[in-house]
């Protein structure tokens, strides 16, 4: 149930928004457009929120090499996982759970599988809810392999493919384990920190497999076999994602291109809420509804916790290892974001209404979080030793609560439905029907 507050302030997002939002009314204005539209539009452009610009193209050999890649278990240490496994085409790109159920399935992962959604456009630099690979201004990488990252990596999304494969909790499995096919998991006996082992070792499987050599070769012609990294293949990966998961032609973004009918008068109030009285729009601002920075939210802990804090888990500052980073998580992109439920780097609030409801009064939905929502095999993981620990570095925008009645939350709601792409309800049909290694792909497909 809501909780029950007085009156409070009204967050200030700055008196060019709330200009344009003050007096709203449904009235024509002369020479065209709606007195909402006006302001709506004049909103928008205050806060920079504007169209996607079109996905860049892709090779279509690396984008049918990637593809298979993405779908084939063989790049699990027990060959029993894939890329898909935790990123399902037909649940918006995630699982569909609060944490991914990682490493051959057993126990809980740390973190929330993030969607892939529109991860080719530009502005897309900070990969992992704590941005542990990243592309700086001058292009270079930043990742947990340090110099010992390959060459050759297309961007940042590329960099990322590197690293599941060799994180043991989510692909590669634990020491002594034994794969599907009852032989020893080779990909387990390296070292934590033997990347190049680890990436030399996964290259061996999947270039053992006569069919991959030849999608490789096509995908890159004048690289000899023996010289293909798995750089190559990550690259490949990230050419299909770009190309699969490119979805931006939601009813908002028919309406910024200059349709005013394609939003519902709902919607339209909800985006002026979204850009004025909630303050939405001070994190989740630019084409992406992502400003890509990271802030603490005061979002509920729960699960196995992540590195050396476990069972706690400190965000960004296991990265930065900046104690003024704790519990900062990277601020999401919002579009399809109806379709990548559960929401927050641990999959805290199983609904969007749950998840704009925590940003009412932040500090009681944190010390009075609801953990039924959750899977039952999760709500004993649920901590509140942290709690005040959290709230002492929160985020100064979300202090105070905010006072929007239920009609306003009600409006914000269909106003984020608005931003889903109907083509991306159901991509179930991108998936192959087989992949190279032959290992069974039908559960990746739907949850």
């Amino acid at each position: 149930m809501r909780p029950t507050r007085r009156p409070t302030p009204l967050r200030l997002v700055g008196p060019v928004i709330l200009a344009l939002v003050a007096g709203c009314s449904d009235s024509s204005e002369p020479g065209g457009g709606s007195t909402v539209d006006i302001q709506l539009r004049g909103a928008l452009a205050a806060a920079n929120i504007t169209a996607l610009p079109p996905a860049p193209p892709q090779n279509p050999a690396l984008i049918e090499l990637g593809r298979d890649l993405t779908f084939d278990k063989i790049l699990s240490g027990n060959r029993d996982l894939a890329c898909a496994s935790c990123h399902v085409p037909a649940s918006g790109t995630t699982d569909a759970q609060a944490l991914s159920d990682g490493n051959g399935q057993r126990g809980l992962n740390s973190r929330n599988a993030p969607d892939l959604f529109n991860r080719g456009a530009a502005g897309f630099d900070f990969m992992f809810w704590d941005g542990r690979v990243a592309r700086s201004a001058d292009g270079s990488l930043r990742t947990p392999a340090g110099a010992v990252l390959p060459s050759g990596l297309t961007g940042a999304l590329a960099a990322q493919a590197m690293f599941p494969v060799v994180m043991r909790h989510e692909m590669r499995g634990e020491a002594g384990d034994i794969d599907r096919n009852g032989q020893p998991n080779e990909l387990a006996a390296f070292d934590d920190n033997d990347f190049p082992g680890m990436w030399r070792a996964l290259m061996a499987r999947v270039l053992a497999v006569r069919e991959y050599v030849g999608l490789f070769q096509v995908a890159y012609p004048a690289t000899p076999v023996d010289s293909l990294g798995f750089q190559h293949a990550a690259n490949a990966i990230a050419a299909f994602t770009v190309s699969a998961y490119s979805h931006a032609n939601s009813p908002f973004d028919r309406y910024v291109a200059g349709d005013d009918a394609a939003l519902s008068e709902q919607a339209k109030r909800g985006a002026l809420t979204f850009v004025g009285r909630a303050g939405c729009a001070s994190c989740h601002n630019g084409p992406a509804l992502s400003n890509n920075t990271f802030t603490n939210i005061g979002v509920p802990q729960l699960g196995p916790g992540f590195g050396d804090a476990a069972p706690d888990d400190r965000g960004r500052e296991a990265t930065t290892h900046d104690q003024a980073d704790r519990y900062k998580f990277k601020v999401p992109p919002l579009r399809n974001v109806e379709l990548t439920a559960p929401y927050m780097h641990d999959g805290a609030f199983t609904t969007l209404e749950a998840a704009v409801r925590h940003y009412l009064d932040v500090p009681f939905s944190l010390r009075n979080y609801d953990a039924s929502q959750l899977e039952p095999a999760l709500q004993g993981t649920v901590r509140t030793d942290e709690v005040e620990a959290i709230l002492s570095t929160l985020d100064s925008r979300v202090r105070q609560p905010l006072d929007l009645t239920d009609a306003e939350v009600a409006d914000l709601v269909v106003f984020l439905q608005a931003l889903t792409d109907p083509d991306a309800r159901d991509l179930s049909s991108i998936a192959p029907a087989s992949v190279p290694s032959g290992l069974p792909v039908g559960d990746q497909v739907a949850r």
